[in-house]
């Protein structure tokens, strides 16, 4: 993104018309929210972390432990069988609910009202029990009022690059947060950056979702032709767990009632400030996903209450 990078701060410097803006500081003040004295944890929203198999929990430990962080009241972690002792001793402040499955995921609750959001995909696998798990939970959306905000990551969007035909049923607005390799199973390859932002815009205005295009300097990029391009982050968050982390922040902050474009926006820069804020007594070389959850309340300092960092 290194190209279009440069291209959107001539476009504005130079004053020029653009659809492009860079997000900083300022810009996620605004998504900051002061709670009522007299709030309680269901006011903060219940939020939905559900993926994992067998050797692969720990995805939905981070992304379960970063939401909560995240500042959403409740959390409920939906994982296979095998997982629930995992779980409840890992991290006891999450509520857990099993599959029938020992292993995989194959379904999904009956009754997903009471949750405002939903982040899906991590360390799920892309077996046929899977696929049928991610088939359910669409085909339940459709069915349930009061639908939780959706947000698609890692194997979620694997399944989808499979089963493309199922890209209609995703509901509208839904966040997915696909890296470079996803990213390709899911529109093709592209020639230039160029090539790469038109064809995601374009995904994004067809199936009328936010699509993040992880990497240095993550563009957000909107049904309605808008491209943020977030400014945090550094190069030690390229490590395992670090996109499980940034789910379980957006998923936290739909939880709390942002829309789905503000806790795009605001989420990919309380990650990316979370592993600014940790590189600067850890290198980034030893960065890992943990200390950017450990961050999480460093960054909200920063950002709540207008801190210098």
């Amino acid at each position: 993104m290194k190209v279009l990078l440069n291209l959107f701060k001539s476009a504005n410097m130079n004053g020029m018309h653009s659809n492009s803006h860079f997000v900083e500081l300022n810009d996620v003040r605004k998504f900051v929210r002061e709670p009522d004295k007299y709030a309680h944890k269901g006011t903060f929203g219940h939020a939905l972390i559900a993926g994992g198999s067998y050797g692969k929990m720990g995805a939905i430990i981070l992304s379960s432990r970063a939401a909560l962080r995240t500042g959403c009241g409740l959390v409920t972690s939906y994982v296979p069988e095998c997982g629930y002792s995992i779980l409840q001793s890992s991290f006891p402040e999450s509520m857990v609910l099993t599959d029938p499955h020992e292993k995989t995921l194959s379904t999904f609750p009956s009754d997903l009202s009471s949750f405002r959001a939903i982040g899906v995909g991590m360390g799920m696998g892309t077996s046929a029990d899977s696929q049928q798990a991610l088939y359910t939970l669409l085909h339940t959306l459709v069915q349930t009022q009061n639908r939780p905000v959706l947000v698609l990551d890692a194997d979620a969007l694997n399944i989808l690059s499979l089963k493309p035909d199922w890209l209609p049923a995703v509901p509208q607005d839904s966040i997915l947060t696909p890296h470079s390799q996803e990213l390709v199973r899911l529109i093709g390859t592209w020639k230039n950056d160029f090539e790469k932002l038109d064809k995601t815009k374009n995904f994004s205005k067809q199936y009328k979702i936010i699509i993040l295009i992880k990497g240095a300097n993550t563009a957000i990029v909107c049904p309605d032709g808008e491209v943020y391009v977030n400014t945090t982050g550094n190069w030690g968050m390229a490590t395992a767990g670090s996109g499980d982390v940034l789910t379980g922040v957006l998923t936290s902050l739909l939880a709390q009632g942002l829309t789905e474009k503000e806790a795009a926006i605001m989420g990919v820069y309380l990650h990316g400030l979370a592993g600014d804020l940790a590189a600067q007594s850890i290198h980034p070389k030893s960065l890992i996903a943990s200390d950017i959850v450990s961050y999480l309340p460093a960054a909200w300092q920063a950002i709540h209450h207008f801190t210098s960092f």
